[in-house]
Order: C-alpha cells, then sequence, then structure tokens
C-alpha cells in the first residue's frame, strides 16, 4: 500500500506543469559560486548564512586532480576519514567528531546510503560524474531529520550545457599499482531542452590493503586487493512557454572491490544508483514551488576466495518531498515542506522487520534587519514508524560588520533512528532502541578583505542515547542505548592571494570523549591540518599540498593506538592549448608509511598521468 501510495504520487508529478529553471536547486547551481542551497533547502548568499559550510566545485575537483570522493574531502575543514586499504575499500567520514552515521548525504537532493548500515559508501561514488558538492556542518535535523547529527553532504550531478553547441571532455590516465581511468561526458540545449550525458571507468590492482596479524583472531592474506568502477550519468530537462520546468536524473555506479577481513567474503559486488524526477514553477509571484520524487539504491553482495556465494545486503530507499518558498518581502522568506521517504531491504539475513517509513513537516524563516544582520530559524515535527514522534529546531544568526567583519551563532538539536542492524538484525537488533539525541552550540568570527579571508568557528555539542554493542554474560552483543559523549571543537581556516599564489590552510582541533569514561571516541584525530598551494606559470599550473594527523586510536577503551601522520603531494598541469592538457599527480612524495584504521594499510608514493580534452 506504501509503494502504491508513492507510484501514485511519481504518475502525478510526471503529469504536472513543474519548474522554474533559476531557482530549481540542482539547475545552473554551479553558476552561482557564493550561493548555498542545502543550507537552507533554498539558494541562500552563503553571506547572508551563519552556518559553517565548504563548497567544491568542478573547477575545484580539476585543478585538485583527485580521482575519488574521498580523496577530494580528505583535508576538508570539520572532517576526519578513516579508509580500510586502498581504493574502493570501507571509508567513513567523521564530521565534527560525531560517529560515521551522523552524516546525511544527498545526491540531486535524493538521501542515499545503506539503510541496514546506516551510512554512506563514499567510496563508491564516482567523481567524474559529479560537478558540485556542498558540506554543510553542523546539526540540520530540522531541515532533514533523521542522521544529520554531525551535518550534511549534498553531491550535485553533472549538469546541462548552457550552449547550442555540445560541450564535450574526455579524460584518460594511469598510474601507480596499474590504476587506471577513463571518462567522457557530454552536455549542451536545444531549444527550450537541456541535456548532459556522462560515462567513466576506474580500476587498479590496489595494495596488500591489511598487514598480518598473529593471536587467537590472528590473519594473514598477502594478496593485493583490486577495486573496479563503472558509472554513467544522465540528466535531461525542458522549459515550458510559461517558465515552468521539468529535469529527470540518473546516475549509477556497479563494480567489485577486494579486501582482508577475519571471517566472511574476501570480494564483493556493489551498485548504487538514483533516480530523480523534480520540478518547480511559480504559484504567484512570490510562491515558489517544488516537487521531488526519486529512488535510490544501495546493493552489496560479498563472496569468498572460490567465489561461492556469502551474504547480500540491499537496500532500496523511494523519497518524496514537497518545498514551498514564500517571499514575505524583499528581507524576508518563508520555507515550508515535507518529506515521504519509505526504507526497504533485501538481504540473505532473516531481518524481522524489511521496511519503514518516515514523514517529516517543516518551516523555516530567513530574515534581513538593519541591513546586515540575519536570522535563520527551522522547526520540524518527523513521524517515523518505528520510534513514533520526534521535533527538532536550529536558530542561527550572522551580522556583517565594517572592515570586512562577520560574527555569527548557531543553537540547535538532532537526531538519529536506529539502522535496521541495530534494530532487527538476528542476536544483535534491539526493537526498544531510542533515537541517538544531540544539542549542539556553536559561535564564530569570519573576515573578507582584499588578499585574505579567513574564518574561526568554536562548538559544543552532546550527544546521548548513544547506540553501542553490549556483550552479556556470553558474551553475544546486543544494541543497546547506553552510551554518552561530549565532543568540543575549534575550526579555522585562512586563505590568500598575494603575487600570483593561492593558499589555503584549514585546521581542526577536537576533544571528543565518551562521558562516561573520560576516554577519546574511536577513530577520530584530535588534531588535523591541511595546506594547499597553487600557482599559475604562463601554460603550467603547479600545485602542492600538505597533509597532517595526530594520533587516534582504534578502540573505545583508548587501548590499541593508531600513530600520527605527515604527507605531501605534489600536481602539475601543462595547458597545450585551448583544448588539450597534461597533468601529472605525486602522492604521498615522503613515501609515509601510515594508517587510519589499525592494522589496514594506506598506500605509499604513487603517481598519477593523464591526459584531458575540452572543446
Amino acid at each position: 500500500m506504501k509503494k502504491l501510495l508513492f507510484s501514485s504520487l511519481l504518475l502525478t508529478g510526471v503529469n504536472a506543469p513543474l519548474l522554474h529553471a533559476q531557482t530549481d536547486p540542482t539547475q545552473n547551481i554551479v553558476d552561482l559560486p557564493e550561493m548555498v542551497v542545502t543550507a537552507t533547502r533554498s539558494e541562500t548568499p552563503k553571506k547572508q548564512l551563519s552556518t559553517a559550510s565548504t563548497i567544491y566545485t568542478r573547477k575545484d575537483i580539476e585543478r585538485l586532480q583527485v580521482k575519488t570522493l574521498p580523496e577530494l574531502l580528505r583535508g576538508t575543514t570539520g572532517l576526519d576519514m578513516t579508509q580500510s586499504g586502498g581504493l574502493g575499500t570501507t571509508t567513513s567520514v567523521f564530521m565534527r567528531g560525531t560517529n560515521s552515521d551522523h552524516v546525511l548525504v544527498l545526491v540531486d537532493g535524493i538521501k542515499v546510503g545503506s539503510a541496514t548500515l546506516g551510512s554512506t559508501p563514499f567510496e563508491f561514488v564516482p567523481i567524474d560524474q559529479v560537478e558540485r558538492i556542498e558540506i554543510i556542518r553542523g546539526p540540520q535535523s530540522s531541515l532533514y531529520g533523521s542522521e544529520a547529527i554531525g551535518g550534511v553532504i549534498q553531491i550535485f550531478t553533472r549538469k546541462g550545457g548552457d550552449s547550442e553547441k555540445p560541450q564535450f571532455s574526455l579524460d584518460a590516465g594511469g598510474g601507480s599499482y596499474d590504476t587506471y581511468r577513463t571518462a567522457g561526458n557530454v552536455s549542451g540545449k536545444w531549444r527550450n531542452n537541456w541535456y548532459s550525458l556522462g560515462a567513466s571507468s576506474i580500476g587498479t590492482e590496489g595494495i596488500n590493503a591489511r598487514r598480518p596479524i598473529t593471536g587467537p583472531f590472528g590473519f594473514s592474506q598477502p594478496d593485493r586487493d583490486g577495486y573496479q568502477n563503472t558509472a554513467m550519468n544522465a540528466r535531461a530537462g525542458h522549459r515550458f512557454d510559461n517558465n515552468a520546468e521539468v529535469e529527470a536524473n540518473f546516475i549509477r555506479a556497479e563494480g567489485d572491490t577486494e579486501f582482508d577481513a577475519n571471517f566472511g567474503g574476501d570480494h564483493s559486488e556493489f551498485i548504487t544508483q538514483t533516480v530523480g524526477l523534480s520540478g518547480n514553477m511559480y504559484i504567484v509571484d512570490n510562491w515558489h514551488t517544488t516537487l521531488r520524487l526519486g529512488q535510490s539504491r544501495d546493493e552489496y553482495d560479498t563472496f569468498f576466495t572460490n567465489n561461492a556465494f556469502d551474504s547480500r545486503f540491499n537496500s532500496t530507499r523511494w523519497n518524496a518531498s514537497w518545498l514551498n518558498e514564500v517571499a514575505l518581502t524583499d528581507e524576508h522568506k518563508l520555507i515550508l515542506g515535507s518529506d515521504y521517504r519509505l526504507d526497504e531491504v533485501e538481504s540473505t539475513v532473516a531481518y524481522t522487520e524489511k521496511s519503514r517509513y518516515d514523514i517529516g513537516v517543516f518551516g523555516e524563516y530567513h530574515g534581513q534587519f538593519l541591513d546586515n544582520h540575519f536570522v535563520n530559524a527551522s522547526v520540524r515535527w518527523d513521524k517515523n514508524e518505528q520510534f513514533g514522534n520526534y521535533v527538532t529546531g536550529n536558530v542561527g544568526w550572522r551580522s556583517n560588520w565594517d572592515y570586512g567583519i562577520s560574527t555569527f551563532a548557531n543553537f540547535g538539536n538532532a537526531f538519529k533512528a536506529p539502522s535496521f542492524n541495530d534494530l532487527y538484525y538476528p542476536r544483535y537488533g534491539n526493537r526498544n532502541l531510542k533515537p541517538e539525541e544531540s544539542t549542539s552550540v556553536e559561535v564564530g568570527l569570519a573576515g573578507d578583505h582584499d588578499w585574505v579571508q579567513w574564518e574561526l568557528r568554536a562548538y559544543h555539542t552532546n550527544i546521548d542515547n548513544l547506540i553501542t554493542p553490549v556483550p552479556d554474560k556470553n558474551f553475544n552483543y546486543s544494541a543497546q542505548n547506553v552510551g554518552k559523549s561530549q565532543i568540543d571543537g575549534l575550526e579555522a581556516e585562512i586563505g590568500t592571494q598575494w603575487q600570483g599564489w593561492n593558499a589555503k590552510l584549514n585546521m581542526t582541533m577536537l576533544n571528543p570523549e565518551i562521558r562516561e569514561t573520560n576516554k577519546r571516541l574511536p577513530r577520530r584525530a584530535d588534531k588535523s591540518l591541511s595546506f594547499d598551494l597553487s600557482r599559475s606559470f604562463g601554460q603550467f599550473d603547479l600545485g602542492a599540498n600538505v597533509m597532517a594527523q595526530d594520533h587516534r586510536f582504534n578502540d573505545p577503551d583508548n587501548n590499541i593506538k593508531v600513530a600520527g601522520y605527515v604527507t605531501l603531494d605534489l600536481r602539475a598541469a601543462y595547458h597545450i592549448d585551448k583544448n588539450w592538457m597534461l597533468s601529472a599527480k605525486l602522492n604521498n612524495l615522503l613515501d609515509k608509511n601510515y594508517q587510519t584504521v589499525d592494522t589496514y594499510n594506506q598506500q605509499g608514493m604513487n603517481y598519477f598521468l593523464s591526459i584531458h580534452y575540452n572543446n
């Protein structure tokens, strides 16, 4: 019945006259570099927002010469990341010290990820199909519901072109560990239609993901763990004579990855896919409405060394959202909306429940006072089929003073609904679990001057009802609400442009503690620093990046210490002419032998060479 209701909504959306291009968050966004969508669910100038944000555009992706999404996110202010080996291995993102499943991830406005784990496979996202990424740090449940305790990451896929002449791009390259990458994209517009179509493939023979270990749980599998990912992206839209528009988008990645594990399989096949239909239109001059419908899939099958089948975990998420932006005056607006999501699980594991729904209704106010003071306030009510009702709120203030100085403050609460594994996994799940809850407060100061920009933020977060595996007297583990944590953090950014040089320094300091034990939360580094320097010399572009992190602990009792590290990357590009470019990148120049997860190796010194064409 629930799926039938959603299908009816989808058919209604197909036949409705929809949307206006300039206000669709997924259309033309790259042309508005100072606008942010994810922080308010509508286009808002960044200088009017108190929320901390980081934006990566397509130009940033190409300039930094990154091959994967984890490589792009590495070193981002407020983000920590662990990887269980090389390319394609499990990647966890910790935002502002919260858990890896406390980050909400959207693709073109559609929620993605695994309903069983409650997290997103960042390692499988095809970076060549990405146009823009917005990272919003801090609690956002008042706009998005569950999971946004640490923040939100929204990925926008490649958009349609602005020229009636088709625009082509081609990339090909190879490097260390028998790594290769190819990608192509075509985009353009014809009359009142626009389109984009792209495909990519990346693969590697990889490294030995895990070093041998001894003891009762000893492990030794000295082999190279490879990875292969083939992806495609399609996007098309049409503008009607009344300026209403409709747009459809599709992105899919599939492949296989090898890994080292104590138990179960040693390689897997995966599929991640997102399909969406969106539209918007002006009902009247000051009332703009948007309808978005979509489905995301996360499929993961594991196999043993002899290719015998091991297990299957498939998630399907049906999404529907309706947004209404009402301009009260030029300085004040309201955003009213609702979301519906149905999660379904298909698995070889016998979950006692295989589906659940969530309905959310929210409202937000954005206002400007006395020319340079801005206020954001939002509230949301969620009804979840498993745990019932939950209300969240957020309020933020920003003031832009003379001499380029800005001050801001935020306060909000958030929650994380238990995953299917937490609730229903046999002999582990607990149907009586409560949502994890958080409150957070933040203050900050920023400056924007002729040749330097800087920002400083401090925050404090409390998280209650942490879901933790608890053993009984027979050492059988079950999920329980027993944990509480406190996270204090400081973020600093400074960027400068001087004599043709561009430099950016990011620093994050954390104190993420388990309150009952005063132990540090596992797998978080308490100090991180990233420095990027670049400059162009005629037809040459040169750049360097330094990444440094302090030690982290691999376990809640802080008995297993993972050492800190420093890496140095160099990159160069040569523009042959206006269409062709050669590029080269040397990663981990110091050949540092380091880990982010105990016993799991990272790549040593490695290189990648590529050639690019744009018409």
